[in-house]
């Protein structure tokens, strides 16, 4: 496997996926879908099983208006040179949210390493399949990708997810990317965006800074995670220990998918004084869970929940690959990976 070598040796192997959302809708209308986490996830989901079913719902519903495909640059060109980094991320089909988080982290990328070409890598064919028969804009998958990458002679592959943490998804990641690692010089993998300290801590800083409007003494900041069965659930945890240790005494962080739940982080909120909820997916993208589970009209929306309670609640539709602080972290992550090559 000649390579791989050099990344797992350097870097430790990590994932999952954040994403986003918004009182003033970027994408307008709810869609039947869900990308976690990633990241993200970004993105978008951490498990396999979650994340199909979320996918299959999403291709269910074509009632929904989510911009204009047209405007999100697919990177799927040849021509690549030898040296490729490649932006693996499990996709969505909200393409304002996509181009405004995914897309802007690929941005970022490119302007950062212009000796590499940057290209995109979606893990969730399902989504991949349904923005190409609505829009008939074809997407890569992992497979595709890697086989573009052989196909146009890259020797030096640079892989840098976006997902959120250490978990299933990156894990296969890592296995497909192992497949092809003899039909490259050298290949290595980049860490997810919470994978230190440092990292939870940057994060924290970039999150509560993004929201520090809305921290009067009288709002409670909700983010809302994806979640997993998987040990790395416990990161959410972690990220609010975090936020409570550092004084933030009025942010909370749930999950749609585990635990903490939204019945846990109501709890939470009632112990306090509070008037208004601000309600953030922390996830890469705005996508399904952001528009539907979190700011939807359902019954039990993480709105509705909050807003039967008698809470004035606000949504912020946007992924956290909106936000510069994160797009700098996925760089210097992508960097240390580079890094390592040598």
């Amino acid at each position: 496997m000649k390579k791989l070598i050099a990344a797992i040796s350097a870097i430790t192997l990590t994932a999952a996926c954040f994403a986003s959302c918004g009182s003033e809708k970027k994408d307008s209308s709810p869609e039947k879908a869900t990308e976690a986490t990633t990241v993200e996830a970004d993105t978008e989901a951490e498990t396999t099983k979650a994340e199909t079913t979320e996918a299959e719902e999403e291709a269910d519903d074509e009632n929904y208006e989510t911009g204009d495909a047209s405007l999100d640059n697919v990177r799927n060109q040849d021509g690549i040179g030898e040296n490729e980094l490649l932006v693996v991320s499990f996709g969505t089909s909200f393409n304002d949210s996509r181009r405004l988080t995914i897309g802007a982290i690929e941005d970022a990328l490119e302007k950062a390493f212009p000796e590499y070409s940057v290209r995109r890598g979606f893990t969730a064919n399902i989504i991949i399949n349904h923005v190409n028969n609505r829009d008939g804009i074809l997407i890569d998958d992992l497979d595709a990708s890697l086989k573009r990458a052989v196909d146009n002679g890259v020797k030096n592959l640079v892989v840098q997810p976006t997902h959120l943490m250490n978990g299933l998804e990156y894990d296969e990641l890592t296995g497909k990317i192992a497949e092809y690692s003899d039909a490259f010089d050298k290949v290595v993998i980049g860490e997810p965006l919470l994978t230190s300290d440092d990292d939870f801590a940057r994060v924290e800083k970039a999150v509560t800074d993004w929201t520090s409007e809305y921290d009067d003494g009288e709002t409670a900041i909700c983010f809302m995670g994806h979640g997993t069965e998987a040990d790395s659930n416990a990161v959410y945890q972690k990220m609010q220990d975090l936020l409570t240790k550092d004084g933030f005494a009025n942010y909370y962080v749930g999950t749609v998918e585990a635990s903490p739940s939204v019945e846990d982080v109501l709890a939470k909120v009632k112990e306090g004084n509070y008037k208004r909820v601000i309600l953030e997916p922390l996830m890469v993208v705005a996508g399904d869970h952001a528009n539907n589970d979190m700011a939807g009209d359902e019954e039990d929306s993480w709105k509705s929940v909050f807003e039967a309670e008698g809470y004035e609640v606000k949504c912020l539709l946007r992924g956290l690959g909106e936000n510069e602080e994160i797009r700098k972290l996925y760089i210097e992550h992508a960097q240390n990976a580079i890094d390592s090559l040598n």
